[in-house]
């Protein structure tokens, strides 16, 4: 058995295909790893999703922004933005079945040394914390309440963690470090803004960020994280225990995968 690790998708189902025939991914004994965002703005997202739930016993999503992001939408709690085209999923006759597949998926995974998320873990936090944290929103996300969670998870607010937050906004705060951060200061306040593999704005009002694997006295340093969210690094973070997956293939470059066992990197160009 072999366990493979593959970037975001986005719906490019093609160059995702290409990836599994060049490590002749055989579904009756290697595990697939996904670090979210298997959908939008790509052209299969239905494709892509229907995939991952027909080998969902093979398979380990973590949750990713825009996999929230559909489900808000399909809750009513949001409306497409005029760079969604997941419309193929809502519209599908299985789309119920997908979707609470979907909902049922993790945040943060750990096994084998190794711990899987979207954007990344904060630096204050163990990846005992994260996995902690994570299942506070896990829970919300597949109970009867998950709807009131779609309403109030999106906003930047608050930048920083504190355990003294409570309800749905302790919840943003978490899925914010977990789903959509790239930049923070040592103390782990987010900044948003910034994208690109160098910071251009003041964000924070003179607060000084940095990339959240690039801190040093971070508490899960000495830890293996893989991760994707992140385009503009395209794969590369200098340094050994963060490895970045999402290499954009939705914006025309390669999807990754890792295998996770030999370490070594496969890829396939995009469209």
């Amino acid at each position: 058995m072999t366990t493979y690790v593959v970037g975001d998708i986005q719906g490019c189902f093609d160059p995702f295909q290409c990836l599994l025939e060049r490590v002749n991914f055989d579904p009756a004994k290697d595990v697939i790893w996904s670090v979210g965002d298997l959908i939008n703005r790509g052209p299969a997202n239905l494709e892509t999703l229907r995939w991952f739930f027909a080998h969902r016993d093979r398979a380990v999503v973590v949750l990713g922004n825009h996999d929230l992001h559909l489900m808000a939408v399909a809750a009513g709690a949001r409306k497409m933005s005029k760079s969604d085209n997941f419309g193929d999923i809502l519209q599908a006759p299985d789309r119920d079945s997908l979707l609470a597949w979907l909902r049922q998926q993790p945040l943060a995974h750990h096994d084998q040394g190794v711990t899987l998320v979207h954007a990344g873990i904060p630096p204050m936090w163990s990846i005992k914390q994260t996995l902690r944290y994570a299942k506070e929103v896990e829970t919300v996300l597949q109970g009867p309440n998950y709807k009131a969670f779609f309403d109030a998870m999106y906003g930047n607010e608050p930048v920083v963690w504190s355990d003294k937050l409570g309800g749905m906004t302790r919840l943003r705060v978490i899925t914010n470090y977990l789903t959509r951060m790239r930049y923070c200061t040592k103390k782990g306040k987010l900044d948003l803004i910034n994208k690109g593999p160098k910071p251009k704005t003041d964000a924070l009002k003179g607060k000084k960020v940095a990339p959240w694997f690039s801190h040093e006295e971070r508490r899960a340093a000495a830890d293996t994280i893989i991760f994707g969210h992140w385009a503009s690094l395209e794969g590369v973070t200098d340094s050994p225990n963060a490895i970045a997956l999402d290499t954009g293939c939705v914006w025309g470059n390669k999807m990754t995968m890792l295998d996770l066992d030999a370490r070594t990197l496969h890829r396939c160009r995009c469209k």
